[in-house]
């Protein structure tokens, strides 16, 4: 059975290979730089984030994610800097990309904010052939060895934030995506331009409790439309605790996918501690609604966010706290 299930999963990276989907995480709602470059340097202090994400614990070759980004602002708060990184490994097939990011915010009366982002940097897509166990040892296209490609790339966003709610949109892969294809497994597909719609609210329930919701839709005209809804209550400044659904929805036809396709996908736990002001960890954990829930033990995700800022500016501390 557990043959099975690794000959399952190295089909689904092999058809991978020829859609590409970016990374994930449960709790992207803590580091919003990662998915939309015009959210760096929102927090108007210098931030390190780091995430790991250990998808389907207990399956070989299941998913592999790690990330680190750094971001501030300069300019009088005017102008977000940040740099990303992120490693991604799913069985035989390994994605590591690296991006520069730049914001600009502009301010309005009624204190909001609109930023506008773009990034630039390079992704690294490889396959190691070595690591695959074909049916066919004489298919022609059978990979020997390993094979790497490396490709410019460039990605942008736009970010309306108030008090009270924010909403983005970004995209990436917008070079990438123009790849010129090869007769190669590995060059033989183009990595898609990606979507990304966010949005949430803060809402206060009394002088200590505060309720965030979130969502965050993806897409991309290759794969199926992911959904997340997630919703966090903050206590005393302190603990953020919540939940999140993530499942697929049809937001238009899409001729060349199953009509069958299960749509569901994970319910999710998460737990966030300010151990010190400049200090926040975090913990989530994924209960699989699919195909492998009864051959996995969950997935496990944790993150950590150090802070730079001055101790003498009581107004970063509710940034950090209350500013999506």
């Amino acid at each position: 059975m557990k043959n099975r299930i690794f000959t399952l999963l190295l089909l689904m990276v092999c058809s991978a290979a020829m859609a590409q989907q970016d990374p994930q995480f449960t709790q992207y709602v803590f580091n919003l730089g990662y998915i939309n470059p015009s959210y760096v340097g929102s927090r108007e202090e210098a931030v390190v984030n780091a995430f790991y994400r250990n998808q389907w614990t207990g399956v070989k070759g299941a998913p592999r994610t790690m990330s680190v980004s750094v971001d501030g602002s300069t300019a009088e708060n005017r102008v977000g800097l940040g740099l990303t990184v992120d490693v991604d490994k799913i069985g035989a097939q390994n994605r590591s990309s690296l991006y520069g990011n730049y914001a600009y915010k502009i301010p309005f009366d009624n204190d909001a904010t609109l930023a506008l982002g773009i990034g630039a940097g390079f992704v690294q897509n490889g396959i190691d052939g070595t690591m695959l166990n074909p049916l066919d040892v004489d298919d022609p296209y059978l990979l020997e060895g390993k094979q790497n490609s490396i490709s410019f790339d460039a990605r942008a966003g736009i970010f309306y934030s108030k008090e009270e709610f924010f909403i983005g949109f970004s995209t990436d892969n917008l070079v990438a995506s123009k790849t010129k294809k090869t007769k190669t497994i590995l060059k033989g597909y183009s990595p898609r331009a990606h979507y990304y719609l966010t949005g949430g609210a803060l809402v206060p329930l009394n002088e200590t409790v505060y309720l965030k919701p979130m969502f965050l839709l993806k897409d991309d005209a290759g794969g199926p439309t992911s959904f997340d809804l997630n919703a966090f209550f903050l206590f005393n400044e302190t603990i953020w605790v919540g939940g999140g659904y993530r499942t697929g929805v049809s937001l238009y036809p899409k001729k060349h996918l199953q009509s069958d396709l299960a749509k569901r996908s994970s319910f999710s736990g998460m737990v966030d501690v300010f151990a010190t002001p400049k200090f926040r960890i975090g913990y989530a954990y994924d209960y699989a609604l699919n195909a492998l829930q009864g051959y996995n033990n969950g997935t496990h995700e944790i993150s950590v966010t150090f802070y730079f800022g001055s101790d003498d500016n009581p107004l970063l501390k509710q940034i950090r706290c209350y500013r999506f």
